[in-house]
């Protein structure tokens, strides 16, 4: 008996030492899947962290490393043994790695000297999952965007910005419909962030001197699959209250606070890098954000290679390519002379330039001591390939600035475009991709480029694709009854109305659906211009329709809160109650399921101020149909037949006459066109000609506006010839 138990105890301790080995090993590799944002596009890595716990999921905001915190690696290896995860996790793991160690990517053979010398692409922002509130609109998301295709195409790229510890804000309606706003701090372990490191090996601190103080910032570092973002904190010790804030809140505070912000961004950008080891072989300023980023270049070459300011100014801007997106002057960043100098009277100093020359290289007219220094001029005059993001962006925005080049006729100003687009993997949702695959060829989402795999959307049934929309739609009301329950909750709402929430839609009528920032140009109201009108078309009873908004004003932007206010009362219009909802707190998570939910995308900015818009885009991956003015992409995107327009794309000289003709054009394409042909059924009850109008919409429009697409456009039209590769001209 004794023998026996003797050497049944070395047995029992291995077996526990090896199950212990075996959790930390699955625990570890949740973290390492958790760590890397690659997870938030891999629908396989996202229904894992899902079925692990999914009232944590839920509750964590689909944040990985919240829910793994509420994990021990042994409670964590009981777990994935109770719902056989062993071998997901294990294959999620290794396709993780897969992808990460890959060594043949387009990149490979397109990107050329970017190879030895990387991209660094500053933004304001990045929105690349919800989970991480370091974004508030479209920029960041098209920024989130780039750097994931950047990542799946293997360009050597990397991302420079701020940490914003509070995020944009919580938006709260109150029983008037009022927008307010709720700021909060996020944990930062909570998020997928560790120190960058200098080529020491220590943790990278940098440092900005003006005439009035220096400011400090740490860099925090995320992995966005391939592509390393940096994000700069200035909530440190050291700085002054004031500049412990600077990296608080997106777009707050006053001209002073946005300066500090775009010195942290562009000055502190560059010296991180520098401080890291890292050499860009090209600089993608996106916006004039982070257009002080090309002054810090010069610097650093005048006192490293001993050039002059104008040979320095010379080469940089052979490196600098510069995106603008805002058609619309008041929308760029100006300062006055004395703020110029106290935040960059240094830098001059050490630039060998007057305070004069400074002010000029933000001036449109550099004689003009009036003027005030703005951004956009500055990173214009500080790259040689620029480009808007839309083709008749480019017309609107070679127009703004033809004054900068007084020698050029207005087709020659050197301003082309690269049209935007979103990341495929992102935005569609899993159901469609798994109809899609299928259908198209093996491997498709590797090739997203090719109009070649878009065409096998032909090939699907008909009654599948629309059974899929169909299911989407389901899912997206589910989420939106949902919403509308937790906001009338909180506003001590009676049971009645939460009652009717949780009933509001039918999954059988026209939906529209219009999310977005809420600024007056983009006339959120426009479709209530004529509420007799509306109730005509929404309350029919054999062909209504109902609308879903959502979006967020400027916490300064009180004409953008009049108009949410205006479309939150209508829940108590006696016709339009039914018909109509505004869900609170649009972000990527609303987005997301709108987007692949709707029948039609609602979009009629104020031609021509809608640089290029991306939600529409979304919308197409998931079968929906797009209702848009002739603006932005969907200028060159509309053929006719692969969604609606909303007029002819001309516009009056008096906004209120342009408007009035836009809303009457507006109903008459609802009604005439887009409610006829959703309402028009075959024997089976399915809408084939709306259903070939959904096929057209993918196949004409899916690749030609994905951000692999526009990711590849900017490699092969302006980052390799930056980096000294072969030149190629910008589109116009």
């Amino acid at each position: 008996m004794s023998q026996t138990t003797d050497i049944g105890r070395p047995d029992k301790k291995i077996k526990l030492e090896i199950a212990a080995f075996s959790a930390q090993s699955l625990y570890e590799k949740c973290q390492a899947l958790a760590n890397n944002l690659w997870w938030s596009w891999n629908p396989e890595a996202i229904n894992l962290f899902r079925d692990l716990n999914p009232q944590l999921w839920a509750e964590s905001g689909q944040n990985p490393i919240k829910l793994l915190k509420e994990y021990t690696p042994e409670t964590l290896e009981a777990r994935a043994q109770e719902i056989t995860l062993y071998s997901r996790i294990n294959q999620t793991y290794r396709r993780m790695n897969e992808y990460l160690e890959a060594r043949t990517t387009w990149g490979t053979n397109y990107a050329g000297p970017l190879g030895a010398k990387p991209v660094a692409y500053f933004s304001a922002e990045f929105g690349i999952h919800e989970s991480l509130p370091i974004y508030s609109g479209g920029l960041g998301v098209l920024s989130g965007d780039h750097v994931k295709s950047a990542s799946d195409l293997g360009i050597p790229l990397v991302a420079v910005g701020l940490f914003y510890y509070q995020g944009y804000f919580n938006q709260r309606l109150d029983t008037e419909g009022y927008q307010n706003q709720e700021y909060f701090e996020t944990k930062i372990d909570e998020q997928p962030v560790e120190p960058a490191l200098d080529v020491n090996g220590n943790p990278v601190k940098i440092e900005i001197v003006t005439r009035t103080g220096t400011i400090f910032a740490e860099v925090r570092h995320i992995r966005v699959g391939r592509v390393d973002l940096y994000l700069l904190d200035s909530n440190v010790e050291g700085n002054s209250p004031e500049d412990r804030e600077l990296t608080a809140r997106l777009y707050g505070g006053d001209n002073r606070t946005r300066i500090r912000q775009e010195l942290l961004i562009g000055i502190g950008g560059v010296k991180a890098l520098n401080a890291m080891g890292i050499s860009p072989g090209a600089y993608h300023l996106n916006e004039g954000h982070s257009a002080f980023a090309g002054l810090e270049v010069i610097r650093n070459l005048m006192h490293e290679d001993g050039m002059t300011f104008e040979d320095a100014l010379r080469d940089v801007a052979k490196q600098t390519v510069f995106t603008t997106h805002t058609p619309v002057p008041a929308g760029h960043d100006r300062f006055d002379n004395a703020m110029v100098d106290e935040h960059l009277g240094v830098l001059a100093d050490d630039l060998g330039i007057s305070q004069h020359d400074l002010m000029a290289l933000g001036r449109v007219d550099p004689k003009n001591d009036g003027e005030t220094f703005c951004m956009t001029v500055l990173a214009l005059k500080l790259s040689r390939r620029a480009n808007a993001v839309s083709s008749l962006h480019g017309h609107v925005s070679r127009a703004m600035w033809a004054e900068l080049w007084p020698w050029r006729v207005e087709e020659e100003i050197p301003i082309g475009h690269i049209t935007n687009g979103v990341h495929t993997s992102s935005w569609i949702a899993p159901q469609m991709s798994n109809l899609f695959e299928r259908y198209f060829p093996a491997k498709w989402e590797t090739h997203l480029m090719d109009s070649k795999v878009w065409q096998h959307v032909y090939e699907i049934d008909p009654g599948e694709f629309w059974e899929t929309h169909q299911t989407l739609k389901n899912l997206m009301f589910t989420f939106v009854r949902r919403r509308l329950v937790e906001q009338c909750k909180r506003r001590g709402e009676s049971q009645e109305t939460l009652d009717v929430m949780a009933r509001m839609f039918d999954p059988d009528v026209l939906t529209l659906g219009f999310a977005r920032r809420f600024a007056t140009y983009k006339r959120a109201d426009l479709v209530f211009s004529d509420l007799d009108r509306v109730i005509d078309l929404f309350c029919c009873e054999d062909r209504p329709v109902q609308v879903i908004f959502s979006g967020k004003a400027h916490p300064a932007d009180e004409p953008g809160k009049k108009l949410i206010k205006r479309i939150a009362q209508l829940r108590n219009h006696d016709k339009l109650g039914s018909k109509v909802a505004f869900v609170e707190n649009y972000d990527i998570n609303v987005c997301r399921h709108l987007e692949q939910g709707v029948d039609v995308w609602l979009n009629n900015p104020r031609r021509p101020m809608e640089a290029s818009g991306t939600s529409g885009q979304k919308v197409v991956l998931n079968g929906g149909l797009n209702l848009s003015i002739l603006d932005g992409w969907w200028a060159e995107a509309y053929d006719g037949s692969n969604g609606f327009a909303i007029g002819n794309g001309r516009r009056h000289s008096s906004d209120e006459l342009t408007d009035k003709r836009d809303a009457d054009a507006l109903y008459d394409t609802l009604e005439n066109e887009v409610i006829p042909m959703f309402y028009d059924r075959d024997s089976l009850g399915l809408p084939q000609d709306w259903i070939n109008c959904m096929k057209r919409s993918v196949g004409t429009l899916a690749w030609r506006f994905s951000s692999d697409r526009m990711v590849a456009d900017y490699v092969q039209r302006a980052y390799v010839p930056a980096a000294g590769g072969k030149s190629c001209e910008m589109p116009f």
